[in-house]
């Protein structure tokens, strides 16, 4: 594992970007203190306050990986975010994966990752993995619907450097696992993750609706079935969860 430390840096999913891939190292982590135009999912702003969060992306090269199957790549991610913010978490509370790939306590967003992928043939060359975490922030901007932190959640400030090293740790250890057995993260992923199984509200294509997670297919899309009976298969932009 190579760390690449940044005062400040646009987006290191950026930085990374312009980066001649094959000439590096795979595991390296740019890391950013001070991130001035993080990106989220669908182009959305990461707010991250300067020093306190970690702002980071992770260089793979998961050639093994068929580009039919790259969804299985987001599922381990997510899985190594979750064994790690798990074990940080009081006992009380519950960590869980947002479907596709954000990581939530309780009803509260806490990590987002962005995941960019290259392809060489009909399988993955590299993937650039930018995560965002919050950590020892405590206040967000108002235009944040539902944010919290580590320190929110513990009471107490966390060690950041620490902190990247031990979840770099976890998310090698499941990126291993999906290198051994491509369904390796299959179970695990549809335990954890929000609303599995359970009625819940959503806005999809312009409409509130009821609807029961019941999968998520091979291409990433979410498997539903609504409260009266319809099975819906929905992209990203097609449905949201109403808080």
């Amino acid at each position: 594992m190579k760390i690449v430390r940044f005062d400040t840096l646009n987006s290191t999913n950026q930085y990374c970007e312009l980066l001649d891939l094959t000439q590096v190292e795979e595991f390296t982590i740019v890391v950013a203190d001070t991130q001035t135009a993080g990106i989220g999912q669908r182009g959305n702003h990461w707010e991250a306050e300067p020093c306190k969060n970690l702002t980071f992306s992770l260089i793979l090269k998961p050639t093994f990986l068929p580009a039919a199957d790259q969804y299985q790549l987001t599922k381990a991610i997510s899985l190594g975010i979750y064994d790690w913010l798990q074990a940080q978490i009081p006992a009380t509370m519950q960590a869980s994966i947002k479907w596709p790939n954000d990581l939530y306590v309780g009803d509260s967003k806490i990590c987002g990752t962005l995941i960019s992928t290259r392809l060489a043939a009909s399988h993955l060359s590299s993937a650039i993995v930018g995560i965002g975490l919050n950590i020892n922030q405590t206040q967000f901007s108002d235009w944040i619907p539902n944010p919290t932190s580590l320190a929110i959640l513990c009471q107490k400030t966390f060690d950041t450097t620490n902190c990247l090293e031990q979840l770099a740790d976890c998310i090698l250890i499941r990126y291993e696992q999906l290198r051994k057995d491509l369904h390796s993260p299959d179970k695990d992923y549809l335990e954890h993750l929000l609303d599995y199984g359970q009625p819940h509200a959503y806005i999809y294509q312009g409409q509130r609706i009821t609807a029961t997670i019941t999968g998520i297919n091979k291409f990433g899309h979410l498997e539903a079935t609504t409260a009266d009976g319809q099975e819906i298969v929905c992209q990203i932009k097609e449905i949201s969860r109403i808080l």
